[in-house]
Order: C-alpha cells, then structure tokens, then sequence
C-alpha cells in the first residue's frame, strides 16, 4: 500500500509467477490548483482506498503471506508526511486481521524497486548503483548499495522538478498532476534549446524555470515551445548532476525513477546517450508495486 500526496495505491506481487496486479488513483484537486494540503490528502485516501483494495482482490482473489506499506517519503530521520498514515492505518489492520507480518519501507524505496523490476535490473540489488528518484517532491540523486540503503549525493536546493513540469503546466491551462500533458505538448515542438545552469557543489537550481517560461509566454511563445524549454532545463540539471557524481563514484549504472521521468523526452535522451535504465510509465509515477515487491523479500531495512 502506498498512499504519496498524489495518488491512492494498492498492489499484490505474486512470488510465484514474479507479476504485479495494481490498482491506483489519483487524488482529486481542483482546477488551477497546484496540489493538496495534507489534511485534504488523508481524507481522500481514507476515501479511495478500500474502493480500490476491494477492486483489487476481486480481480486477483489470492492469499496474502505479508504487507507492506510506505511510511514515509524517504529513509532519513525526520522524514514525515501525515498522507502516509492512511496507509499505514490500512496495513496495520490487515496485518492483524490476517495473521500476517507487516514490513515498512519508505515512498522512495518503493519507487527504486518498482524501476528496477520494470526496467528488468533487478540483479542490481546489492550491488552498487546511481539512482534518481524525481518527482513532484523529490529531486534526489542518490548513491544506492545493499538492500537499497541509499546515501543522497545531490538534489536540487529549491524548487523540484515535479513542481516546475506542474507549475507550468497549470500556467498553461493543463490539468494537474500536469507532467503528461506538458510531455505531450513538448513532442509537438521542433526546437531543442541550448541550457546554460551551473551546479552548485553537484546540486541544481531549478527555481529560474518557472520564471523563464511565464517570460516566454507573455512574450507569445508557443506552448509547445514552452514545455519543451522546461524539460530540456530538467533534462540539463540531471545530466550535469549525473555526470558530476560519476566523477567521483565512476561509471556505474543510472536507474531513473519517479513521476517526472516517465517523461519520454527526457528518457530518450537518457537510454539513447548513455544507457540509462528507467522504468515503465506505469511503475514511473507513485505506485505501490515496488513496495509490494519489498515485502515478499522481508525486512530490508534491520
């Protein structure tokens, strides 16, 4: 069970078979509207997930040996959201109901595996890797080894990247979450802009973005145009990020996971220059696959 401040999600992993069924929906948020205060996010959660559980069992009628659920956006103390406590409450019962034993993992735990079982690497668990976890929340690149213990080596000082794709993506009229409708638009644009963004000790900046593209429209730029500018200065941070922790860690694997990076500009980019590993759209954004997947191999975490 994953319940993020985007989206509802529920997942059975079947051991046997190494297949995922999953269920998962977006919290509602109003028109122009850029998300959700945390006491909306619990209430619809505690809305939509029995919903989406008993839809789920219906179509997958099986025993269940364990539980898992996010507790928490990432593994570091003082990592908190209230959103998450929806879903803990929901395991916690299903836990004692069932007889079962109940495994905690962190929302970016789950995302790291639901990339790797999707983009077929998981043979890379216990063995050293790069990981971006990017999302409306998180901008994180992170040095990953063991049982997914990460250590974060860089991140962006303001703004996320999930944040800038939305913001202007509502600026422009699209829904929100925004990112796969500012995607779509970008692929309509023909141009592909040259970025000059500096790091700061391997950290970026993506505060400037949301300015440069309201510039951009008042001075009647296309859409398209618009959405292609804030992905390719995305596109730029990350790859400066990546290339600067290479230096110090060497070339090891780069695993892409998170809502933003199923974009697929950004991904093309990516797989085609350097052979990165990125998962399915499906298990890009917040799902709980990844943490149903933990909990069949038990308590990573002790």
């Amino acid at each position: 069970i994953d319940t993020s401040n985007y989206t509802t999600s529920c997942a059975i992993y079947d051991t046997q078979t190494k297949t995922v069924i999953q269920r998962k929906k977006l919290l509602p948020v109003k028109e122009g509207e850029l998300g959700l205060r945390q006491s909306d996010a619990v209430f619809h959660h505690t809305v939509q997930l029995p919903e989406l559980v008993k839809g789920l069992f219906e179509s997958c009628p099986v025993d269940i040996s364990a539980v898992g659920v996010s507790d928490k956006p990432v593994c570091a103390e003082g990592s908190y959201m209230p959103c998450f406590l929806a879903g803990v409450n929901a395991a916690t019962c299903i836990s004692a109901v069932q007889g079962i034993d109940l495994y905690r993992f962190s929302h970016q735990q789950g995302h790291l595996m639901a990339a790797l079982y999707s983009s077929g690497k998981t043979d890379l668990l216990g063995r050293d890797f790069l990981a971006f976890h990017v999302s409306g929340g998180t901008t994180h690149l992170l040095h990953v080894h063991g049982n997914l213990e990460t250590e974060l080596i860089a991140s962006s000082l303001d703004l996320k990247a999930g944040q800038a794709v939305d913001r202007v993506g509502v600026m422009l009229g699209f829904p929100f979450p925004a990112g796969r409708y500012v995607d779509e638009s970008a692929r309509k644009s023909s141009k592909e802009y040259k970025i000059n963004l500096k790091l700061k000790d391997g950290n970026c900046s993506l505060s400037g973005v949301e300015n440069k593209c309201r510039k951009r429209l008042s001075d009647g730029e296309a859409p398209e145009n618009i959405c292609r500018f804030c992905l390719d200065y995305i596109r730029v941070a990350l790859e400066k990020m990546m290339l600067a922790a290479q230096e110090k860690y060497g070339d090891l694997p780069v695993v892409f996971s998170g809502g933003v990076m199923s974009n697929s500009i950004i991904k093309k980019y990516f797989t085609e220059k350097y052979g990165a590993f990125f998962a399915e759209p499906e298990f890009s954004a917040d799902n709980a696959a990844g943490i149903a997947i933990l909990a069949s191999m038990g308590n990573i975490n002790d």
